[in-house]
């Protein structure tokens, strides 16, 4: 036997597994794609059982496509997981450059941003949108309500009082509502996502070259010059593993649009997925699909566009 044969036989068993466990989901949704394929049909009794005799072709796909609220599922959907990219890494890099440096409880500090992380996404969206995004009974209520009145206070000063009598009443922001419900899930998803990465983040500063900073502080070289020609290329690829494994992850998002607006005009494709899954399975199944293309795609060009302008 070989020195490279008794390596892939010890690893044949976690490989198959791994496979099996990815392939059997995979192939029975595309069969469900393209069946009739319903959970309670009166008229067709014989559509309730995932028969091949129930042959569809790209029927249920056509069907999706033309349903009303698919395009703007998606559309949502890549709305949702930008966003929450965007701030992740930016907030990301942000703190963790800033705990980087030494200083009085960093550590404790550090355990403090990490822990929202560990916070379910049921009680995260719970927290959120009704004790802090409320517009009645939140901090965002009671923050614009107290704005308000200290407005109102300033318009009783003798000299600066015509200034403050041309401020507008403020209105606070109702997160559940169509327009907005959506960037309610940016913010919570955001806050819980970011200390992921920061903990990545902050692991790979551990290894920056400090020789290389210090020389490059002799040389004249700026903060941002450091950060932008130094640190920056350092964690190309920490940045791409955190945008891969995130649009993974939110891409799936379902308990907070859930818990913000039950699907109210604001739905993603998993949202879709759900509610065509309550009855019509083969049109779930060809949702289900769509979104596995939808994530290659994203994936693919985000890995690209953090590849291209940050290693090269």
């Amino acid at each position: 036997m070989s020195n490279r044969t008794l390596p892939r036989l010890l690893q044949a068993p976690a490989v198959l597994l791994l496979l099996v466990w990815m392939l059997v989901p995979l192939s029975m949704t595309l069969y469900f794609s393209f069946i009739r394929y319903v959970l309670n049909s009166l008229n067709r009794p014989e559509w309730t059982s995932p028969s091949l005799s129930n042959w569809r072709g790209f029927g249920n796909y056509n069907y999706v496509l033309d349903a009303k609220d698919f395009w703007f599922a998606v559309q949502n959907s890549v709305l949702i997981v930008g966003g929450i990219l965007f701030f992740t890494v930016i907030l990301g890099l942000s703190i963790a450059v800033l705990i980087n440096k030494t200083f009085p409880g960093r550590g404790i500090v550090r355990v403090l941003l990490i822990s929202p992380f560990f916070v379910m996404p049921a009680v995260s969206g719970v927290l959120w949108i009704n004790m802090i995004l409320d517009p009645v009974l939140g901090l965002n209520g009671i923050a614009v309500e107290a704005l308000n009145n200290l407005v109102k206070d300033l318009k009783e000063l003798p000299i600066f009082g015509g200034f403050f009598s041309l401020w507008p009443e403020l209105t606070p922001i109702s997160f559940r509502a169509t327009q907005t419900s959506a960037y309610a899930v940016i913010i919570m998803v955001t806050w819980q996502w970011t200390p992921f990465a920061v903990l990545i983040f902050m692991t790979s500063l551990q290894s920056e070259d400090q020789q290389q900073k210090e020389a490059a502080v002799l040389d004249g070289a700026t903060a941002w010059a450091q950060f932008r020609y130094m640190t920056l290329p350092h964690l190309a690829r920490p940045i791409a593993i955190v945008v891969m494994i995130q649009s993974i992850f939110h891409l799936s998002l379902y308990a907070e649009i859930e818990i913000v607006s039950r699907g109210n005009g604001n739905k993603n494709l998993p949202y879709l997925i759900g509610e065509f899954a309550n009855n019509n399975i083969g049109a779930a199944s060809a949702t289900g699909i769509f979104a596995v293309i939808l994530a290659n795609i994203i994936a693919i060009f985000l890995l690209r566009m953090v590849g291209k302008n940050l290693v090269d």
